[in-house]
């Protein structure tokens, strides 16, 4: 009997210390990015995606409203009530095949209206391109088992945390201002690159041309009539100066 508890004693403890080490962020999403299939008993089935760096995911599930009107999300979306904040943990990065860097250690999503939690059952999230090969899906995988650690993050634990980030959503202007940045930013790499190996190539050249100068000097200023060499010599330097 000791030794039972004493075993549920340290995996309670394994538990709690790891709970403790887990520091999730929030991201809040436009409602406009949100899309809702008419209610079923009470539920509308819903989706966000998201493929801007650094989010590639879709989240599908089923959301009901608080209170369990049927058609009042509906409506919340026209009138801007209703967002999603997403929750993950910010170490577990995924590289991208284009060369970016992806979260994807999103754990938990909650839809709000009018900064009221609804109702989420069904919740699951898919990695897409370009950060969805097998690496990505098993950093996704530990951070849906580690963030179950933490229970119910909703009921008012990360209270402030979640508020901030409910402050500034990602939308569709932010999301196309992202993009554009990544792309810029990208030119300008890529035109970094090019005139780092254009000077490159440039050097060589200049290297090449002031050898065969110093070459081409070293053989105009050789004495072929010189005292110390023989008559074959004499006859080898006339020969490879013509």
């Amino acid at each position: 009997m000791k030794k039972l508890l004493t075993v549920i004693f340290l995996a309670c403890a394994m538990v709690f210390a790891q709970e403790g080490s887990i520091k999730p962020e929030f991201q809040a999403f436009s409602g406009a990015l949100i899309k809702l299939k008419k209610a079923e008993k009470g539920f509308h089935k819903f989706r966000l995606r998201v493929d801007v760096a650094p989010w590639a995911f879709l989240a599908e599930g089923e959301v009901q409203a608080p209170g369990g009107d049927s058609d009042v999300l509906i409506t919340a979306l026209f009138d801007r009530a209703l967002y999603a904040v997403l929750a993950y943990i910010p170490d577990k990065i995924a590289a991208g095949s284009d060369g970016e860097e992806y979260n994807v250690g999103f754990f938990d999503m909650m839809l709000y209206y009018d900064e009221e939690p609804t109702r989420i059952r069904n919740l699951s999230f898919k990695l897409l391109p370009p950060a969805n090969d097998s690496w990505a899906q098993s950093i996704l995988d530990d951070a849906l088992q580690s963030g179950s650690l933490l229970g119910k993050i909703w009921s008012g634990k990360y209270e402030r945390e979640i508020t901030k980030a409910s402050a500034v959503p990602i939308d569709k202007t932010k999301l196309v201002d992202m993009q554009q940045k990544r792309q810029a930013a990208k030119a300008a790499e890529a035109e970094r690159k090019a005139k780092e190996e254009a000077d490159r190539r440039a050097r060589e050249k200049a290297e090449k041309a002031e050898k065969a100068k110093f070459k081409s000097k070293k053989h105009d200023d050789l004495d072929c009539s010189s005292r110390k060499l023989t008559a074959k010599q004499k006859r080898r330097c006339k020969m490879n100066g013509k």
